[in-house]
């Protein structure tokens, strides 16, 4: 199957929530067979955790279960594997170059290119990191990663064909 990865600091805030969403959005689409969506941190120190509390509750109050996320960080070992990432979807700029660097013949996007609403060569296409936020921070990650799921949905449909 296609591999979709979403990637941003700690796998605790945004990339969770951007996995939860793409997956739901995978299932709507009948793709479920054909693609594997998760997500992972650059950095390890929340390995093995459940997703941030606030995470998790902005995607109850939206109709998606995020209960079961377990963190998990990305290395080049990912990219040593036949089920290495087939797109790489970095949260922001700095998870952007950072992939760059660890797998460079990777596809690695910003999610936010895929938001139809934006210039997909915009200089700011970064998901905001809501840690140090409120929940209205949380809501604003939400809205942007559903934004761009259609767009990411097509990109995925032209990976697959």
């Amino acid at each position: 199957p296609l591999r979709v990865t979403a990637v941003c600091t700690g796998n605790i805030c945004r990339s969770p929530i951007a996995e939860i969403v793409l997956r739901d959005a995978v299932e709507r689409a009948g793709l479920g067979h054909a693609v594997v969506v998760d997500s992972a941190g650059i950095g390890g120190w929340h390995v093995g955790e459940g997703a941030d509390p606030r995470s998790v509750a902005v995607l109850r109050r939206h109709g998606y279960d995020g209960s079961a996320h377990r963190v998990q960080q990305i290395t080049a070992r990912w990219f040593e594997s036949d089920d290495a990432p087939d797109l790489l979807l970095a949260m922001d700029s700095t998870h952007a170059r950072d992939l760059r660097r660890l797998a460079p013949e990777a596809e690695v996007v910003l999610m936010r290119a895929f938001d139809p609403a934006l210039d997909a060569d915009a200089d700011d296409l970064d998901v905001p990191d809501p840690y140090y936020g409120s929940t209205r921070d949380f809501e604003d990650v939400l809205a942007m990663i559903e934004a761009a799921t259609p767009g990411t949905i097509t990109r995925i449909r032209e990976l697959l064909a």
